[in-house]
């Protein structure tokens, strides 16, 4: 019996093409694993008015962590028109499987390594290295919005707060409403987790990105909690910046940031910008990380345009194989892996298509398997 069972979860669009190329070096490294295919994505809305199906959060439940490959998401009115008629009129609504397998997995930390690799020609700078830790459960992401805004709510927003008044005076149509819940035990562990990870890592500063001064309330708590987490780790120096400031200072400085640490949708936000220091979509990847489980991904989408092209760089991919190995406790083989994938980039022979180069998934994919 092998040693680990994987979920595996190819998903959308491109997400097959790179998830066979992350195969081929997890082939190669020898990993004793059990791979096991889930169902999950835009396929299984449509036809069975799921993205998640309930076989595939049982499957998850049955395994040590899942690598995942992308899915296509598309706005409310989209999502309907796809359904098959059989589905078209039992009132189902589309959520992100992704967003969904974090909140029903408990997996509340996001974390996003943006390293610049040598030879890299769409690197920013060189020897940028930034990890972002995102809050992966609450914020704006929680789910809760209501629109029309029911009588109910909006007479008792105005009720509570003075500023609600204008809101509670329009038509019910007339008022959308998205709530920011962040709480102080997820924000105490995604910073607890930041900090852990410099003072293992030998980080000499962490950085809270929020906005206090306008979102006193919820990022006021984020940053507060930060303060006392900090207390604990007297040899990392704690730092704190605006999201908006945050954007223009990793422009101009961003080999002054080593970790980042923040709510949801800002982790969003700067783990992307980050990405494009290092190269783009393309050598971003992501890990979902709870007390029990764990789903790895590259953070692009599905690009449908280049379906079965075998077109897409799959490095992304590779990097949160390389996550994976890391939290399965294969640390040896994390290290090959990464050493495998700088080495064909440093190189340079090998690039795919936004590399500038004519390269093919799966000859990218050999390349770094032939370094192994």
């Amino acid at each position: 019996m092998a040693k680990y069972r994987i979920a595996w979860l190819p998903g959308d669009g491109v997400g097959v093409d790179v998830m066979d190329a992350s195969k081929i070096v997890l082939d190669k490294i020898k990993l004793d694993a059990e791979y096991i295919h889930g169902d999950i994505g835009w396929e299984f809305w449509c036809k069975e008015g799921n993205p998640l199906p309930d076989r595939t959060c049982k499957l998850l439940k049955e395994t040590d962590c899942a690598l995942f490959g992308a899915i296509t998401s598309k706005p409310k009115e989209e999502a309907q028109a796809e359904l098959v008629p059989a589905l078209k009129d039992k009132g189902l609504t589309y959520a992100s499987p992704i967003v969904r397998l974090r909140q029903e997995f408990d997996l509340r930390t996001n974390k996003r390594p943006c390293k610049a690799y040598d030879g890299n020609p769409l690197n920013y700078r060189d020897n940028i290295d930034i990890t972002v830790f995102r809050e992966n459960t609450e914020d704006l992401y929680a789910g809760v919005e209501f629109y029309p805004l029911p009588k109910k709510l909006s007479a008792v927003m105005a009720e509570l707060h003075k500023k609600a008044k204008r809101f509670a005076e329009m038509p019910e149509d007339e008022v959308a409403l998205s709530c920011r819940l962040v709480t102080r035990t997820a924000s105490r562990n995604i910073i607890r987790d930041a900090f852990e990870f410099a003072k293992a890592n030998g980080k000499k500063s962490v950085t809270i990105v929020e906005k206090p001064n306008v979102l006193r309330e919820t990022s006021g708590l984020f940053c507060r909690e930060g303060r006392k987490v900090a207390q604990e780790y007297p040899g990392i120096n704690l730092e704190e910046t605006n999201i908006d400031a945050m954007c223009m200072w990793l422009i101009k400085n961003p080999m002054d940031y080593e970790v980042l640490v923040t709510t949801n949708m800002f982790g969003d936000i700067i783990s992307d910008l980050c990405a494009q220091l290092v190269g783009g979509l393309g050598f971003a990847s992501s890990g979902n990380i709870g007390d029990k489980y764990a789903v790895f991904e590259p953070t692009h989408g599905s690009a449908p345009k280049y379906a079965g092209m075998n077109k897409v760089n799959p490095l992304a991919t590779m990097l949160a194989a390389k996550l994976m190995l890391e939290y399965l406790g294969e640390k040896n083989s994390a290290e090959r892996l990464e050493a495998a994938i700088a080495a064909v980039i440093k190189e340079g022979k090998v690039r795919t298509y936004d590399m500038g180069g004519k390269a093919t998934t799966t000859e990218m994919a050999k390349a770094v398997a032939d370094k192994l």
